[in-house]
């Protein structure tokens, strides 16, 4: 029961957070959406500081969750980039309360390094995991380069989304880092030509 209600205090101020866009909000909000008394909520959290730190970690452990199963069935460099892209753009995270609440922790990050650690995290996670594929495929100043620029352009589709300045749906935010990331690649693959001349593996891993 104890695991149920503090599932149901961290789902609740995930909406009242997204509802409110900001973290504005009173342990008597989110106890109130949940449908438990404020006593509650405190006994099972402490402080309202405590279930927001819980409510940020919720939603990267979910998103790590989803990221990892969605690698597992990429059979591929490029699928496995594709894969990464798209659980970024995953109907969980890029509903309206969801982006909401991310915007609203990047404003906190700027006043509690607690927040801010758990951001950093999740930024390094991202890059981390494109990164490990496009290395695969490019020579490694263009592979974290392409990271980078990849990173960034999912997390502005997520604010541009929030602030309503160009409101686009999941497929349409996919297919705009899709064409970035096909550009880019393209540009930095080695040539066919530059490969001329170097050995090669064979099967058995004796240089042909």
């Amino acid at each position: 029961m104890e695991r149920v209600r503090r599932k149901a205090l961290v789902d609740a101020a995930l909406r009242v957070i997204g509802d409110h866009g900001s973290l504005t909000v009173t342990m008597s909000d989110i106890a109130r959406q949940a449908g438990v008394s404020p006593a509650l909520a405190h006994h099972y959290f402490g402080s309202k500081e405590q279930l927001l730190i819980e409510t940020i970690r919720s939603l990267l452990r979910q998103l790590r969750n989803d990221t990892v199963a969605a690698l597992k069935a990429a059979r591929t460099p490029r699928a496995r980039l594709s894969a990464v892209i798209r659980v970024s753009f995953h109907a969980d995270q890029f509903a309206p309360g969801t982006i909401a609440a991310w915007l609203a922790f990047y404003a906190e990050a700027q006043r509690s390094e607690e927040t801010r650690r758990f951001l950093v995290i999740y930024a390094r996670r991202l890059r981390s995991n494109l990164l490990a594929d496009l290395k695969v495929l490019l020579p490694a100043d263009a592979a974290e380069r392409i990271a980078e620029g990849a990173a960034a352009m999912i997390d502005g589709l997520y604010i541009r989304q929030s602030l309503k300045s160009a409101p686009i749906g999941i497929e349409a935010s996919i297919a705009l880092t899709e064409d970035y990331l096909n550009a880019l690649l393209a540009i930095a693959s080695p040539s066919p030509r530059s490969e001329k001349g170097r050995p090669h593996r064979t099967t058995q891993g004796q240089m042909t």
